[in-house]
């Protein structure tokens, strides 16, 4: 019985320890949804219902955090909820609600680099649960759950870019936003069908030919020519690289170092009671029989735990 209260008393005290530290986000999270639920009403009654419909997204991506503690058993630090909350709240509110596409130039690239970082964050804390668990005899090597992590944020990445894609195509939304080009080359201007580009330069002015309702019209683009995309999303996913890159980086010495740095225990995920996957190498050697293999993955996948 002692045994138990101890055990008790002692996540008891852990999770006071977590209460006290995310009192910060927390109430960040109050403010921010306040402020999303009020503009949800204003939207409402001015009868803008594409607003009203942002603000619903904003509230139900705002419980993402509870999502992966409830659902995956994912901790997040208390800076890294954070930056995802307020992350949130700038493609959403600031970004499409108050233009800040728009206003300013490198709002979108900011936020794509932020995503890769996160996207790295979690998938990250993912693969890292076969670290963490001292009942899965199989320790992966610092450089392998780096990478893992940055392929995951590629991948979320190259999907995102996928969905503005899909958008524009089906329902001309204008999510790949296009930049004014003076040079491109292209096979298809080729007078004798052949697969050589001809490379226009200088181009100062565009003029588009349309019918609509009827009525011959005409849009004159000054300056160059009209690139519909493809460079917003190469940008877009250089950015997300950038991000995931800094992110598995800081993740790969956070394991090499067996979590000594302070810095990386901010953005790095962790699972169950907070044992990270730098230190929980010890544990399972309790439930490991043998020495194992070395290499990229160590450990033994046929080991029994002692007790059986």
């Amino acid at each position: 019985m002692k045994k138990r209260d101890k055990t008790k008393a002692k996540k008891q005290i852990k999770w006071g320890k977590v209460t006290a530290v995310n009192k910060r986000s927390v109430a960040i999270y109050v403010v921010l949804r306040f402020l999303v639920t009020a503009l949800m009403i204003v939207q409402l009654i001015r009868g803008n219902y594409d607003n009203v419909f942002l603000c619903l997204l904003t509230l139900v991506l705002f419980f993402i955090p509870a999502i992966l503690d409830r659902g995956f058993n994912i901790k997040l630090p208390t800076a890294l909820e954070i930056v995802i909350i307020v992350f949130i709240f700038s493609a959403e509110i600031l970004g499409e609600m108050q233009n800040f596409y728009s206003h300013f130039k490198n709002w979108d690239t900011i936020l794509h680099t932020v995503n890769g970082f996160l996207m790295a964050a979690i998938g990250f804390a993912m693969v890292d649960i076969l670290n963490q668990s001292p009942r899965i005899h199989l320790t992966m090597s610092p450089v392998f759950v780096a990478f893992v992590a940055f392929c995951f944020s590629m991948t979320i990445g190259i999907i995102w870019e996928f969905f503005e894609f899909s958008m524009d195509r089906f329902f001309l939304y204008d999510m790949q936003k296009d930049f004014i080009v003076q040079n491109f080359a292209s096979s298809i201007l080729n007078p004798e069908h052949l697969n050589k580009p001809v490379v226009l330069e200088n181009i100062s002015k565009t003029v588009i030919y349309y019918a609509k309702d009827g009525k011959n019209l005409t849009e004159t683009v000054n300056g160059g020519y009209v690139d519909i995309g493809i460079i917003d999303t190469m940008k877009d996913l250089f950015v997300n690289f950038i991000g995931a890159a800094v992110f598995s980086t800081i993740g790969a010495f956070y394991v090499k170092s067996r979590g000594k740095s302070k810095v990386a225990q901010s953005f790095i995920p962790y699972f169950g009671d907070g044992e990270s996957a730098a230190n929980v190498k010890d544990l399972k050697k309790n439930y490991t029989e043998g020495n194992g293999e070395t290499g990229l993955f160590e450990g033994s996948l046929a080991s029994k735990d002692k007790n059986e």
